[in-house]
């Protein structure tokens, strides 16, 4: 979402074989050991590079989430002053415009107050915008579990959406109006207003939340196709290797083998 490398990249459509497989097979109950936040801070950020060694967050929007009542309780946003914005033709903040005189430290506490009462954070492409909180700048830590729209989220199949959908995607596909893109507060809308009209978000917040590794699919070249329609990237985290983040359960529910490369405390061997 806050990616600059997101610009531009659309791809076809595709459905999700493990959203068709969660329809087919039954479902455990997770709520014995898992149970939907009642409450989400959805998140995005604006930067002026891809991570914070080459780069710094400029922007921070932030909307509190009733999940239960489908409401928007708080909502925030605000810039942080930089000297110069690489990313400028990217998301249109110049980097003048972000040393104005305005409450950015007041702005801030308000989203530490929100933080404070959210179980869970929700992002689209969580992995990128994680990296910049408690990163050595003025950026708390957030130590809340994260949910990841593009990635954690198996949404309904009769939505049509890609394994991992673009927020414009996302919103289109929920019938929700997409006016602008590439400002925080503006993502976080858009995506408050798709859970607004998603049925059944307990269980899928719920299966999002489950603990998630990275998987690689045991394929043929001529067999790869099957790794495309459950959502798996070709040399996106490693190369030559069409993986996936997944569940146990989910798995275990693929019709082909997988092999978990990645360990319980994150490290990925190639």
């Amino acid at each position: 979402m806050g990616d600059p490398n997101e610009q531009g990249a659309e791809r076809w459509q595709q459905s999700d074989l493990l959203g068709l497989l969660a329809q087919q097979r039954p479902q455990p109950d997770t709520q014995a050991t898992q149970a939907a936040p009642a409450k989400l801070l959805i998140l995005d950020t604006e930067t002026t590079g891809l991570n914070p060694s080459d780069g710094q967050c400029i922007e921070v929007g932030a909307i509190l989430f009733a999940v239960a009542q489908r409401a928007v309780l708080t909502q925030v946003s605000f810039l942080l002053p930089c000297d110069h914005n690489a990313a400028e033709s990217i998301n249109g903040i110049a980097a003048e415009v972000t040393r104005l005189q305005q409450p950015w430290q007041a702005a801030l506490a308000c989203f530490e107050a929100m933080l404070d009462h959210c179980d869970a954070v929700l992002a689209h492409n969580a992995a990128f915008d994680r990296q910049w909180f408690g990163a050595g700048g003025v950026l708390p830590a957030l130590d809340k579990p994260w949910i990841c729209s593009m990635d954690d989220i198996r949404w309904p199949r009769e939505r049509q959406l890609r394994a991992s959908p673009s927020v414009r995607d996302l919103a289109l596909a929920y019938g929700v109006p997409v006016w602008a893109a590439h400002r925080a507060l503006t993502d976080c809308i858009y995506l408050a207003q798709v859970l607004e009209r998603c049925d059944g978000l307990d269980g899928l917040l719920q299966q999002a939340l489950e603990p998630k590794l990275l998987y690689r699919a045991r394929l043929s070249y001529s067999e790869r196709q099957q790794a495309k329609d459950a959502g798996f990237r070709w040399n996106d985290p490693i190369q030559g290797a069409w993986t996936r983040r997944l569940s146990e359960r989910e798995a275990k529910a693929l019709p082909f083998a997988v092999q978990a490369v990645e360990s319980s405390e994150g490290s990925v061997a190639a």
